[in-house]
């Protein structure tokens, strides 16, 4: 079991060209293709007098936004790097759903952290918050100045639900291979013994694994991303957990918490 391939969201902000080269690494580490991906709708002119106008700024707005998306794939094909097989897929569409779209082709798909205090990624950039609850397919969520994934050490934040079990599964291509995986629960996410189930099935899988038990009485998110930087992880596994009200997804405190100020890669499947 690995990653084929792997999508990596391709945009002209400052921090796209380290995250397209940790995701070039992943790629090459998995023998997996890389496909970079990057879209803006194509603004359709209303204030025109006659067809042909129309079709003239229509023809304007194309050009104007080709012209993006080929810098996109520059910085693409400059940041991935040689031996690698790679693939582009460009259009004019809304960021995010084209990028949900190429998903039912990928194992994985990254994405950079917008966090409150993160610089905007510009015009083709996508917020990982829908790409997480839409894409059906696990997301990587990469912090800007993150240029390199080892996965040495790796953080399973474990809730017994089935958002956390799918990260897990999904996980397991790096899971096996890390020097060290803590399995951690925080407050009473620790009872029920689950999280020691998790762990023998891990270490099934021939993953070095111990569990350990977090008490907190701030914020969860708080201490996952503590005990992260104490054990040096550089990586946290864990489901994305929200529910729908009115058709918009209210995601959970901790997954919103790593959403916005994750110091690390985070792999998060809905």
């Amino acid at each position: 079991m690995g990653y084929a391939n792997i999508l990596v969201s391709a945009d002209l902000g400052g921090a796209a060209p380290d995250r397209i080269g940790l995701a070039a690494d992943l790629a090459r580490r998995f023998a997996a293709t890389l496909t970079g991906v990057a879209a803006h709708p194509l603004p359709v002119p209303i204030l025109v007098n006659d067809i042909e106008a129309a079709v003239a700024h229509l023809q304007q707005n194309a050009d104007r936004i080709g012209r993006l998306l080929d810098e996109a794939r520059d910085v693409f094909e400059r940041c991935a790097g040689p031996r690698l097989r790679t693939a582009w897929n460009a259009a004019f569409a809304d960021p995010i759903a084209h990028l949900v779209a190429c998903g039912c082709g990928a194992d994985l798909v990254v994405v950079g952290r917008c966090g409150s205090d993160d610089a905007d990624a510009g015009p083709l950039g996508v917020r990982p918050e829908p790409t997480v609850t839409e894409a059906g397919r696990p997301v990587l969520l990469v912090p800007p100045g993150a240029r390199h994934l080892k996965g040495a050490r790796i953080l399973v934040a474990w809730k017994d639900c089935p958002e956390a079990r799918r990260a897990v599964s999904a996980a397991l291509p790096c899971l096996r291979v890390a020097d060290h995986v803590l399995v951690a629960t925080v407050g009473d996410d620790g009872r029920g013994g689950t999280a020691e189930a998790v762990a023998e099935h891990l270490a099934r899988h021939g993953a070095r694994v111990t569990t350990h038990s977090l008490r907190t009485r701030g914020r969860a998110g708080d201490a996952l991303i503590d005990f992260a930087e104490r054990q040096d992880a550089d990586l946290i596994v864990l489901g994305a957990y929200g529910h729908s009200r009115l058709r918009e997804w209210i995601l959970g405190g901790v997954t919103r918490d790593l959403l916005d100020r994750s110091p690390v890669c985070c792999l998060m499947s809905h």
